[in-house]
């Protein structure tokens, strides 16, 4: 590893702000302490302008080197998942329920570690577009920063972000060119039937069951519709009816969500599912909504840009590091709204933790916190080179 003097530095310190913010997670656009530490820190540092309050708590940090016109933006994000943290961990969540167990800690002191080493050094030709955006979780952190003007008054020419993985593997960096994340719908189906006691279900148009008749038919637009060459993930996740033992309730209530690579297989998917809903509404004689709406667009890693990504972690980790040939992944990522506007890349940073994300036992190594600091700050003096 060659990791930037200043950063090296500096990790004591980065590790400290990693396990204050563990400590204390925010859900999305709740990230009000967040946003106040980054704010701290960036005027600590002598970031040159520091911008609040896009998309309620998103942050915008401006460091000029040299006079040129080329700006680059790296972006982190900064929201917790509501998941009860399991780790033990002597830093682990003091808020019940909340927890960072998708590692955007790490990110957002990854970031202010970039921050800080290109404030110190201005060792590039332009500007460097430091975006620390609030909810990324599904809840449309990015399209809010985006709705609130973030490139019309912060513009970029490029733009890089990333990820940490727990795949064991410290310090190793891949990417995707291309198509690189899945694009994602949620879904919500509404089974309106007709209640009655339980002793007495012939009386009823029992949801329950038609909601769990629904949940297997669903499953056959993957094995019968999609085609198989086409990736297509359909999950329910959410089932919830009744509130007694002797009851069957008048509703039941389907959630869940699409995964895709391709507009039209989402759009197949979505028609197919309407059409057993409208069939299993006709069949029972109750009736059936759906509500499915986008919530993340596909990734799309730029490939010239995915090359100097690479480049530039080569020179923090090591070639022997470095892959561009990572598999597309079905996670989604609403960086990829920013990528629709202004091209870029999205690497994937290795670590020592092995849990996967979202899980409430999730442990991010915090070693990688300079190793990722490190290529975010290398990509701008590569790309502002003079």
């Amino acid at each position: 590893m060659t990791i930037l003097p200043i950063i090296d530095a500096a990790k004591d310190e980065l590790t400290a702000i990693f396990k204050d913010l563990h400590q204390h997670p925010e859900l999305g656009f709740t990230e009000h302490r967040t946003s106040s530490v980054v704010v701290e820190k960036l005027k600590e540092y002598g970031v040159d302008e520091v911008h609040t309050g896009i998309a309620g708590t998103g942050v915008v940090g401006i460091i000029k080197g040299r006079d040129g016109p080329r700006r680059i933006g790296l972006r982190a994000d900064m929201d917790a998942l509501p998941i009860d943290e399991l780790t033990n961990l002597d830093y682990a969540s003091k808020t019940p329920g909340v927890m960072h167990a998708c590692g955007h800690d790490s990110h957002t002191t990854m970031l202010l570690g970039a921050a800080k080493h290109l404030a110190e050094t201005r060792d590039f030709t332009g500007t460097a577009v430091l975006i620390f955006q609030p909810a990324e979780e599904g809840l449309g952190g990015a399209r809010g920063m985006l709705k609130d003007g973030l490139f019309e008054r912060f513009p970029c020419d490029e733009i890089y972000g990333m990820h940490n993985y727990p795949n064991g593997k410290p310090g190793t960096v891949g990417i995707c060119k291309g198509p690189a994340m899945a694009g994602a719908s949620f879904f919500d189906i509404t089974v309106q039937g007709k209640g009655s006691h339980a002793a007495m279900p012939h009386q009823s148009r029992d949801p329950l069951v038609i909601a769990s008749d629904l949940v297997g038919s669903i499953q056959t637009i993957l094995s019968r519709n999609v085609a198989p060459l086409d990736t297509c993930v359909l999950s329910v996740t959410q089932i919830h009816s009744g509130s007694a033992y002797n009851v069957v309730p008048d509703t039941a209530t389907l959630a869940g969500t699409i995964r895709y690579f391709k507009q039209e297989v989402c759009d197949l998917a979505e028609q197919r599912m309407r059409e057993l809903c409208a069939g299993f509404a006709t069949a029972y004689g109750v009736d059936i909504s759906v509500d499915h709406r986008n919530i993340f667009d596909v990734l799309m890693n730029d490939s010239k840009l995915s090359d100097a990504y690479l480049e530039a972690a080569e020179d923090i980790v090591g070639k022997e590091n470095i892959s561009g040939t990572d598999e597309p992944a079905t996670g989604s990522e609403d960086f990829a709204d920013m990528l629709k506007v202004v091209p870029g890349a999205y690497c994937r940073i290795g670590h020592s933790g092995t849990t996967g994300l979202h899980n409430p036992s999730f442990f991010l190594d915090p070693e990688v916190l300079p190793v990722g600091a490190s290529v975010m700050a290398r990509i701008v003096e590569r790309r502002l080179s003079a």
